[in-house]
């Protein structure tokens, strides 16, 4: 038996009712929340004549918002991996450079996309999603730059308790989705001017990087004079 070839690329209609339905999705998404959009809304937004299109295009609801975070997440990475990849044969990163790599990404990506934008509160609902969950953690903690970033960053996990290194990532994922999401929302409704939306995004950039290195110091302990938070002792 010829074993089959792979799939034919999508036609450009077919490709460009996929890229609708998954802007309309995030959008509608971001704003109404998962438990208050049908897919049958978000075809009929999206100006799709059948409303089985998110099924015809991607099979099924949480394939098509899977399918919209890994779309942001490989937009990130393009950032990230340049940034990481720039540490690589440095003898030491401090913790600034280490957040720097986590944060800066997403605020380019923000930038980027222009104003409004909707993927940080669809990030944000997507996190505490039951059905989504591990998936969004599956999709944005096992990239190339993070796992090169947790080899060389400057956050050294030897002699931290297992449980304390996953209340600090807890904290650190919280902090920095909700606080984009926060700032997301205020641009989009009007709370902030949409003029200073570049200016909005890079100061809560630096914000957060000073936030999580004071939490990282405060919880995993003070740093060494060269930059690497000193091991707790296990009790």
């Amino acid at each position: 038996m010829t074993p089959p070839g792979p799939a034919a690329p999508p036609s450009p209609r077919s490709a460009l009712a996929r890229d609708k339905l998954m802007r309309t999705a995030e959008r509608l998404y971001a704003e109404r929340g998962f438990a208050n959009v049908s897919v049958r809304q978000i075809s009929e937004a999206a100006g799709q004549r059948n409303n089985s299109a998110v099924q015809y295009h991607f099979e099924s609801r949480d394939r098509l918002i899977e399918t919209i975070l890994s779309h942001h997440t490989r937009l990130v990475e393009k950032h990230r991996i340049v940034m990481v990849e720039a540490l690589r044969e440095r003898e030491t990163v401090s913790l600034e450079e280490h957040y720097s790599c986590l944060i800066l990404p997403n605020v380019e990506n923000h930038i980027e996309a222009g104003t409004p934008t909707w993927c940080a509160r669809f990030l944000a609902q997507a996190l505490v999603e039951p059905a989504l969950r591990d998936y969004v953690l599956q999709d944005h903690l096992d990239t190339p730059s993070l796992r090169l970033l947790d080899e060389i960053g400057a956050i050294r996990r030897d002699g931290i308790r297992p449980e304390l290194r996953a209340r600090h990532g807890t904290m650190v994922r919280q902090l920095s989705v909700h606080a984009f999401a926060e700032l997301e929302y205020d641009l989009a409704n009007g709370r902030i001017d949409p003029a200073t939306a570049e200016e909005s995004w890079r100061v809560l950039g630096q914000d957060l990087i000073k936030a999580l290195c004071g939490l990282t110091t405060g919880l995993l302990g003070p740093r060494w004079p060269w930059g690497f938070p000193k091991p707790l002792e296990t009790p």
